[in-house]
């Protein structure tokens, strides 16, 4: 089993897929997916959705299985390396392990499980991007009502809800001028992106809420004063109206911080997920955790403040809990993971498939 599994994981990871990049990684999980045994297609946005029929029972509900197919960046022309039990990159790329190794543990459960309901597994584009993929998912090819999201790093953890969060893309056009012959006619953008960032609340603002500022760009040469500039916010919240009234809050003060330095400013706010938690005693969330039991985890629920594919599967009614594939460092170059622990993962899998079936 582990041969095999991480040999097909080894051959994800080699296929570039960051994201808005996925197709060729699509197109192999169709192959995959028929060879598991399962009907695979590709809905009008390009995420698939996969049906395999259930075995050693009848009359059961099915449950959903789920991942993501793409990776975030470096990730083209990934070389993983397999010493002393663990797989890693060489060093120049991530690994892909998130949320690959996801899917090579599915594909392994399903290839090997003999009692298990009907499954539905979805695998979305671009999550690392906002959850597109999942958001365009075309829901009405699913039936299941709860399901397992195999996107979390840690075995021992299962995740039960995420945060509201909002991406703030904000423009800054000021009036370009030789830096050093006329600077009073220029207006620098640059100037004026970097005073509405000072003026921003940003870190931890309470234990439920964050905002940051994670990218900034804007001139063209040393001596010409800037008349553009960019630059990429955030914030997120386990409340909705506190993450709400934040971005409101973050929106007015780079407008106004903006205009007062002379730019012209533009903003735009995508909430791109409302914050969801499902209850520790939520069947899918107590199965998840026998499953583990029996593989000798106690896990333990958690409230993320990241997202996944599940905030978006709650909102739409259908109970998701997140359970680990065992990953580390992911969305680093140090990215890794141990066999053991994929193996373990397939373990604790098939007994909540088994436990499905009862």
């Amino acid at each position: 089993m582990a041969q095999r599994m991480v040999e097909q994981f080894m051959e994800m990871v080699r296929i570039d897929s960051e994201s808005g990049n996925e197709a060729r990684m699509m197109q192999y999980l169709l192959g995959a997916v028929r060879e598991a045994g399962g009907k695979a297609e590709l809905d009008a946005y390009g995420n698939l959705i996969a049906h395999f029929p259930e075995q050693g029972c009848k009359g059961k509900a099915p449950l959903l299985l789920s991942c993501h197919g793409d990776t975030v960046k470096p990730g083209v022309g990934i070389e993983p390396v397999l010493e002393n039990g663990i797989v890693r990159s060489n060093g120049k790329t991530i690994l892909g392990a998130d949320d690959k190794a996801g899917i090579a543990e599915v594909l392994e459960t399903l290839r090997t499980s003999k009692v298990r309901p009907p499954i539905e597994f979805a695998v979305s584009r671009q999550e690392e991007t906002g959850l597109q993929g999942v958001k365009n998912l075309d829901f009405s090819k699913l039936t299941a009502r709860r399901g397992i999201l195999m996107d979390n790093d840690t075995l021992d953890t299962i995740v039960i809800g995420g945060p509201s969060y909002f991406a703030i893309d904000v423009e800054l056009t000021g009036r370009a001028a030789h830096a050093g012959m006329e600077p009073e006619k220029g207006i620098n953008a640059i100037q004026a992106a970097a005073k509405a960032i000072a003026a921003l609340p940003l870190g931890r603002l309470d234990p439920q809420t964050t905002a940051n500022v994670g990218v900034i760009e804007g001139g063209l040469i040393r001596n010409g004063v800037p008349d553009r500039a960019k630059f990429l916010a955030e914030c997120r919240s386990a409340d909705h109206a506190k993450g709400q009234a934040l971005a409101e809050k973050m929106e007015h003060t780079i407008r106004e911080q903006g205009t007062a330095n002379g730019a012209t400013v533009k903003v735009e706010v995508n909430n791109l997920c409302r914050a969801v938690r499902i209850s520790e005693d939520a069947p899918i969330v107590k199965l998840a955790q026998r499953g583990l039991a029996e593989v000798g985890i106690d896990a333990k629920c958690v409230f993320i403040t990241g997202f996944t594919d599940a905030s978006i599967y709650n909102n739409q009614g259908i109970e998701m809990a997140v359970v680990g594939i065992g990953a580390q460092g992911e969305h680093t170059t140090d990215e890794k993971i141990a066999v053991a622990d994929m193996e373990r993962a397939v373990r604790a899998l098939t007994a909540m498939l088994r436990l499905a079936a009862e």
